[in-house]
Parts: structure tokens; C-alpha cells; sequence
């Protein structure tokens, strides 16, 4: 009998004694199956493959499923055995990986074993544990059947050993299912014959039916594979659009089912099977100059996700498909494609903490944020979709006056640095008052907008309010030159000078406004029509009507206060702190003349960053903590402690909320021990101990003198 020596490998059971021997019960069948199966018992005996067992402790009933070409294929129940038998933790090659290592080779070979789990033969003391009942006695496997629980791991581990060496080079192989792969035609004749040698040597047979040799194109693991890369096999596309109108709740689990299988060669999967709100992405690889995608991942999004900020949605988008396609995120270098600042967000250190959670896991990742360029492969523009569609109409390049700030030295716009654009309008009505804007990157990407007052303004004031609003926006995404769009003629003319603001409200909006201009290189202001300004003047009215209707998501701030209002502030004096030569370290390098001190000094140091001329700490599971002097430490532990939400906890419990708060500094866990001490209500209320200072006596006697 033909198949896998023994000595390579064998399979064994290994039963667990905590489970019972189980013989079933003889099921009954129809006489065509029983016919089937005395031909296939019959045939399989004459090869070796059964014998007749005796006394077996394990029986099972044989099962005829019918096979897609109408005949008889002979199966077995080990259900009870298989619950007997531990799980083989030997795992399986990824499918999606496998696929993707074939594509784009130029000769292709696809194989398959004959009778594959029946070339390995079973461990001669777990062999009549395979026993199976018929109405002509009882047989028992001499090789490995099917349907047995860690079958496909022990053929795994046999293609694995054989062909070590080989696999991810020149071939892949999937249990039984074996393809050679070839870059260049001229190999694959080489590499056909270092096959055959192994499948030789350990007298592994094939099935000719099942293979093809030297092909482009093929079939393998269910995924079409050819140079090109890899499509979707048509006998799953055909079978979905064969497919009658679902009626019942299994057929719609059916289409469900076939529907996923082909959802990574589905751009925006989710968006097109579900209702409401999807994040959607693609994977692509960039051969020469051409665009190929590789997967498409989909994501809807449920209950507080439906809330989340666009661009908080953006990363979730990121996350899943980080997670999703892990093995290719670990492999390669990722270049994520977007004009969002999501590079930024991810690394603000007083993000919320679900984008800390996220920045952390997709830290292990080389991933590199880079603009989306305007002129898109073919398999970005089918996918990419904007995140608000822009209804603003395309903005004529002629500028009527250019208005520099007041600084010297200040050119005109210069065109190696990039241009943004700013479209500004305000709304007050007897509903209530806001304005909006819409700020659009050098990469043509537009963000919206919108404010309400809970102050009563003007229109023009509003305009204002609107301007400083996206002048300030323009200026944390640090923008160096500007076109501005407003269609107040008020407000451009006495931005420009020509005219002037008598009113003392408008000059301090005015002087508010050139305060602010100054922190840009360039800038450009146009008076323009409505018309053309019908974006911003929806977010407007959205804004100060809270019954407008905005077909999409749009962040609203409420604006307390108008933006010429300055606050009062007392100047604080500091002096050294323990952040001071660390701080000095780090932002001009200078360490103390003591050797030893300048030592320590940079092994200390090594735990900090500076982000934006502020100290924080670094930790390994932790996220940047903001470093603190004492007294404002104290503040911190007292806000905690006893303000408005502060439950009188312990001191540490205290210590570690001030570590969850975000916030560092060395004395926080004495400090919070002195606070709660010194605090007049812990030490009023608190329960009082009742245990003795010191231990009893305990009397030894009853009386003096007593034996």
C-alpha cells in the first residue's frame, strides 16, 4: 500500500482518559447508501486502507454524503471521538497570506494530493479507535480518514517537514493543496523537477484530475490567481447572482455568507450592505507605476461610534484595518494616504483616550503619513471618497489686493509654500447667532465649521467672529499663507484698509483680526458673491438655527463669549523647579559641570520629552504624563481630593488619579499622603481604629505564686 512512511509521520489520537469509550447505535439507511457503501468499503479494503476490527472500545456510523459530480462519498461520525481528543495547537498558513505570496509570479503549477489524509498512516495502538459500523461487520482505518479532529494539522506538519526549505520560495502549500510558483519562466521547469524529487522520495501521489502544470492563471484556495494578482473566483460571483430571492432567515444567512467571502474585492463593502455610517479602506500595492488592491476593509459603525468626530473616525478606520491586516502591517512599510492631520492628532498628548489607546497599538506599526496627491491611480479613485462633499464652487485664481501683515522683511506669496484657503460667513436672526467656515488644505481637502453664540451679535460681527475662528484653526495647522473669502463687503474693505471701522466694536475686531494675520507669512481677502459662498453660509445657519437640517455631521462650538473679550491674568513668577535641568537638557543641552551630576542627569532625562516648550514624562505602557511643579501639584491633588467631584479617597488611590489625569511629579505620592492627613474632614469622619496600640498581655496565671 502506497503513502508516507511511518517513520516520517503517523497520526495519533491521544485520547483523553477522562472521557468514556462511546459505540454508537446502528443508524439505518436507504439501499442506494448502502450500496454506495459496500462498493467503497469494498474498493478502500482491497487498497489497504480498512481492515476488520475486533473488540473495538470506540465505534462510530459511516455517513454517505452525496459529491457535487452525483456520486457517493463514504464519511464517518466521530463526533464522540473528537470530543475525546485534544486540540492540536498546530496552526495553519493564513489563506490570505498564501493567496497574496502567489500573485504576480509568471507560471504557475496547481497540485493536489490523491486521497491526501489517506497517505498518512494512523499510530497502530490508536487505529482500532477508528472503528465504524456496517451492515457487514465492523472495519477500522489503517491510514488517517477524514473527519477527524487534528487531521489537518498532522498533514500540515507533513508538507511542512518535506518540503522545509521550499515553501514561501518556490511553492505554498495549504494541507493538500500544493501550487509551484515561478518569476520568470525559465525557473519553473527547475523548480517542477526539485518537486517531484521530494514528492518521490516520500512516496506522496497525486490526483491528475486536480492539477495543472505550467499554467498563468488558476485556481487556488478558492481565489483566482494570476500575474496580474488576484481576483474573485466567478463560481462564487455566479452563485450569488444564480441565487433566488431569500424567503427565509436561512437564506438569508446564506447570502450573508456568500457576500463575505468576496468583501475584500468589494470597495466600501459595508457602506453598500448596511444602513447608516461605515469606515471603509483599501490596501493597495504600487508595482511600477500602477495601482493594484489588495484588500478592501469595511467597518460599521455602531451606537457611540456613530458620534465619534470625522476625524476620530478616520483613525477607527486606521485601527481596523491595522488589525484586520496585521500580517501585511507588520511586513511592510505602511504609507497611509490622506489629507486629514491624522499623523497629528495621533501624537497630541492630551488627545482622549481612546486615540492614546489607539496610537499606542498602532506604534508597533511603520506607518508613515504622507498627502494624498492630486493625480490617483485607478484603484484610489474608485475607493476614495471625501469626508464632507464639497459644495463650495472652485474659486476664480484672480486676487484683488493682496494685504501683507505689518512686519517687515515680508514677502508676497511665495509658491514653494503651500497655499490654504479660507471661506468665512455669519448669520444672526431671531433664532440666535453664528457663522461658519470652511478651510480648505493646499491637498484640496475641505474642513467644516460651525459656531453659535450664546451672545447676541450683529451680522457683522458674526462675519468677524467667523474669520478669527478660521484664522485660528488656519494657524494651530501651522498655515503660513491664506486666501480668504468673505461675501461681506464690510469686512474685506476695512481688513484692506479701504475702509475705515468707527464703530468701537468693529475696531476691535479689526485690531483682533490684524493681531492674528500677523502670524502668517501672506495673505490674500476677495469680497465675493453669495453665490459662490453657499458652504459656509449653510454652517452659518446651521449654527444659529438649531432646526436647520445638514445632511451630515457637522462639529458645532459654542462660543461663550466674543472673541475680542480678553482674559485678565496675574502674572506668576517661578523659580527653579525639578523640571528645570531637565528641561534645559533637553531644548539647549546644557548639563551641569559635576560629571557625575551630568551622568545622572542624562539617564534621568532619558524618561522625558519636550512637546511644544512643555515637560513630559515617557513611560512603556503609559501615555505622556504633563510634569508639574509642587504647587501646582498640590492644586491638582486638592481638586481631586475635595473639589467639586472629589470623594475624600485615600492617598494612594489619590496619587494614582493624578496619574490617570495625566499629570507627573516626583513627590505626588508623599504629597497626597500629607494632603489627606492634613485634611479636616478625613480626619473627622474617617473610621476610627479600635485596635489596641500595642499587643495585650496576656495573664499567665490566675493568682500570684499559682502551679
Amino acid at each position: 500500500m502506497p503513502g508516507i512512511t511511518p517513520d516520517v509521520i503517523s497520526h495519533k489520537l491521544a485520547i483523553s482518559p477522562a472521557y468514556k469509550p462511546v459505540r454508537q447505535k446502528r443508524r439505518s439507511y436507504d439501499a442506494e447508501r448502502y450500496e454506495a457503501m459496500r462498493t467503497e468499503v469494498e474498493k478502500v479494503q482491497t487498497i489497504g486502507f480498512i481492515r476488520e476490527a475486533t473488540y473495538p472500545v470506540w465505534l462510530a456510523n459511516f455517513v454517505m454524503v452525496r459529491k457535487s459530480t452525483g456520486g457517493w462519498r463514504m464519511c464517518q461520525d466521530y463526533t464522540d471521538l473528537n470530543k475525546a481528543c485534544p486540540k492540536d495547537s498546530f496552526l495553519l498558513p493564513r489563506i490570505d497570506q498564501l493567496v497574496d505570496a502567489t500573485a504576480g509570479h509568471e507560471l504557475l503549477s496547481f497540485m493536489d494530493a490523491y486521497s491526501g489524509y489517506n497517505q498518512i498512516f494512523m499510530h497502530p495502538p490508536d487505529s482500532e479507535h477508528t472503528a465504524f459500523i456496517t451492515d457487514k461487520g465492523l472495519y477500522c482505518y489503517n491510514v488517517m480518514p477524514f473527519g477527524l479532529k487534528n487531521a489537518g494539522a498532522t498533514y500540515q506538519r507533513l508538507v511542512n517537514k518535506i518540503f522545509a526549505g521550499y515553501i514561501g520560495n518556490i511553492m505554498e502549500v495549504y494541507v493538500d493543496d500544493m501550487l509551484v510558483k515561478s518569476r520568470s519562466a525559465e525557473d519553473h521547469l527547475q523548480n517542477l523537477l526539485i518537486m517531484f524529487g521530494i514528492l518521490k522520495d516520500y512516496r506522496m501521489r497525486l490526483n491528475p484530475k486536480k492539477c495543472a502544470f505550467g499554467v498563468s492563471s488558476g485556481k487556488f484556495l478558492g481565489f483566482m490567481i494570476s500575474q496580474r494578482g488576484i481576483e474573485a473566483n466567478p463560481e462564487k460571483i455566479k452563485a450569488i447572482i444564480d441565487m433566488e430571492r431569500p424567503k427565509t432567515t436561512k437564506d438569508i444567512q446564506s447570502l450573508t455568507g456568500r457576500v463575505a467571502a468576496l468583501t475584500r474585492f468589494i470597495s466600501r463593502a459595508t457602506d453598500k450592505c448596511v444602513s447608516g455610517t461605515a469606515v471603509s479602506s483599501v490596501l493597495i500595492r504600487k508595482p511600477e507605476k500602477a495601482e493594484l488592491p489588495i484588500f478592501y476593509v469595511s467597518k460599521a459603525l455602531q451606537s457611540a461610534e456613530l458620534r465619534y468626530p470625522p476625524l476620530e473616525q478616520l483613525a477607527l478606520a486606521l485601527v481596523v484595518s491595522a488589525r484586520r491586516l496585521r500580517p501585511y502591517f507588520q511586513a511592510h512599510g505602511i504609507k497611509v494616504l490622506t489629507n486629514q492631520p491624522l499623523r497629528q492628532v495621533l501624537q497630541k498628548p492630551e488627545i482622549s483616550g481612546r486615540l492614546i489607546k489607539w496610537a499606542i497599538e498602532l506604534g508597533e506599526f511603520d506607518i508613515q503619513f504622507v498627502p494624498r496627491p492630486a493625480e490617483k491611480g485607478q484603484a484610489v479613485v474608485d475607493f476614495i471618497s471625501e469626508l464632507t462633499p464639497s459644495t463650495v464652487q472652485p474659486t476664480p485664481e484672480e486676487i484683488t489686493e493682496t494685504i501683507l501683515p505689518d512686519e517687515p522683511n515680508v514677502e508676497r506669496f511665495d509658491t514653494s509654500t503651500p497655499i490654504w484657503g479660507l471661506h468665512v460667513d455669519g448669520s444672526a436672526n431671531q433664532q440666535g447667532c453664528g457663522a461658519g467656515f470652511v478651510l480648505t488644505t493646499p491637498d484640496g481637502l475641505k474642513i467644516e465649521y460651525a459656531l453659535r453664540f450664546d451672545f447676541r451679535t450683529s451680522n457683522n460681527e458674526a462675519e468677524y467672529e467667523a474669520l478669527l475662528a478660521g484664522l485660528r484653526l488656519a494657524k494651530s495647522m501651522n498655515a503660513k499663507q491664506i486666501r480668504i473669502h468673505s461675501d461681506s463687503q464690510l469686512i474685506v474693505n476695512q481688513v484692506t484698509a479701504d475702509f475705515a471701522a468707527k464703530d468701537a466694536s468693529m475696531y476691535a475686531y479689526l485690531s483682533t483680526t490684524h493681531q492674528l494675520l500677523r502670524s502668517f507669512q501672506a495673505y490674500e481677502i476677495k469680497q465675493i458673491p453669495r453665490g459662490e459662498n453657499s458652504h459656509a453660509d449653510a454652517l452659518a445657519r446651521l449654527a444659529s438655527a438649531i432646526n436647520d437640517k445638514v445632511g451630515r455631521k457637522v462639529p458645532v462650538e459654542i462660543l461663550a463669549q466674543p472673541s475680542t473679550v480678553t482674559s485678565e491674568a496675574c502674572a506668576v513668577r517661578y523659580e527653579d523647579t525639578w523640571m528645570s535641568p531637565i528641561y534645559l537638557y533637553l531644548t539647549n543641552g546644557t548639563l551641569p559641570e559635576d560629571k557625575a551630576q551630568a551622568r545622572k542627569l542624562r539617564y534621568r532625562s532619558a524618561r522625558y520629552t519636550v512637546i511644544n516648550d512643555v515637560l513630559y514624562k515617557r513611560g512603556y505602557t503609559t501615555p505622556y504624563l504633563k510634569c508639574l511643579t509642587a504647587e501646582q501639584g498640590e492644586y491638582i491633588l486638592r481638586e481631586i481630593h475635595s473639589g467639586v467631584c472629589g470623594d475624600h479617597s485615600g492617598s494612594r488611590s489619590l496619587a494614582h488619579k493624578a496619574f490617570r489625569q495625566g499629570y507627573f511629579w516626583p513627590t505626588v505620592h508623599q504629597d497626597a499622603n500629607s494632603l489627606v492627613k492634613r485634611c479636616d474632614k478625613c480626619q473627622r469622619f474617617d473610621n476610627v481604629p479600635h485596635i489596641p496600640a500595642e499587643p495585650l498581655t496576656p495573664i499567665v496565671s490566675p493568682w500570684p505564686f499559682a502551679q
